[in-house]
């Protein structure tokens, strides 16, 4: 076995229940979540019985999501796995910091609330991801289009676009004669594009009330597609703004020596994902306490 890395899950992914069996079966957890609860009342109520509509809001989907990512990296070091690096997808990469050190747990916490905050106050937007089409036609067909960006590159033959709500039928019909599927994502915003500078400012301007350091264990970053280097409390509000070269990062850490990967949160996404891009990967996916006790005991078995 080569290198093992967690991925942590991203916006879109969240459904009711997610974190809950963490919060049974490990006290570290409990401490997680009830210390976000007191900071933030009612999040315990959102994450584990909140309606699909209530957590699609982008101020109730990134502070859940976030304890839901970490909750999971948690539960398997505690199984007895230990990463050698780590990445999330979006709003994972700040679970994914957390884990690696570069801020306190409760501090990420904060960090996510502040985030999902900021980023629901933008114009109201619609992202939705484009299958079987090559990048670069996607690329291509939606810079045609005013107010339409291509934003995450997650797999050869999926990218996601953002645009303005009134620029998403042409977007779809675009997209669609060029022979492309189009599958709309269950978020609130034009992420990842232009449309979140406004947020990004704001984000970068909250983050200097945090101590963020060099995180102790390499986390590969969204925007760049590799390892964070010496000022993340600057890479993180870009990150808001800037396409997710996911396909890239996966294929750098295969690069570096990573080939297992587990996808700790709330879904199979990024697992379907890399599959794409690295065939060869061993892949685990853990998003409840029974996985990851199957998956320590698989991964320390190989």
């Amino acid at each position: 076995m080569g290198k093992i890395a967690f991925v942590l899950s991203g916006q879109g992914a969240q459904h009711p229940g997610m974190g809950k069996s963490f919060y049974d079966a490990f006290s570290s957890v409990r401490v997680l979540f009830d210390e976000a609860e007191k900071y933030r009342p009612g999040t315990l109520e959102q994450c584990f019985s909140g309606t699909e509509e209530e957590l699609k809001r982008t101020e109730n989907t990134q502070p859940c999501l976030y304890l839901a990512d970490l909750a999971a990296a948690i539960a398997l070091t505690e199984c007895g796995v230990k990463p050698e690096a780590a990445a999330g997808f979006s709003l994972g990469e700040i679970p994914a910091l957390a884990y690696a050190g570069a801020f306190s747990y409760s501090d990420g916490f904060r960090i996510a609330c502040i985030r999902g905050c900021e980023m629901s106050k933008t114009e109201p937007a619609a992202m939705a991801a484009v299958l079987k089409l090559a990048d670069s036609v996607v690329v291509d067909t939606v810079a045609e289009i005013e107010g339409a960006w291509a934003v995450n590159f997650n797999s050869p033959g999926q990218v996601v676009v953002s645009c303005r709500l009134e620029k998403l039928e042409e977007v779809k019909a675009r997209l669609k004669e060029a022979g492309g599927n189009i599958l709309p994502l269950k978020v609130g915003g034009g992420f990842h594009s232009p449309l979140m500078l406004p947020a990004a400012e704001r984000f970068a301007e909250a983050l200097e009330a945090f101590e963020i350091r060099m995180p102790s264990l390499p986390v590969y970053a969204d925007r760049t597609a590799a390892v964070y280097g010496e000022n993340p409390k600057a890479e993180l509000p870009r990150q808001i703004a800037s396409p997710v070269l996911w396909s890239k990062l996966i294929s750098n850490m295969a690069q570096d020596g990573f080939d297992t990967f587990v996808e700790v949160g709330v879904g199979k996404t990024l697992t379907g994902l890399i599959r794409r891009i690295l065939p060869a990967a061993k892949l685990y996916t853990v998003t409840n306490a029974e996985e990851a006790q199957a998956a320590a005991e698989e991964i320390k078995n190989v």
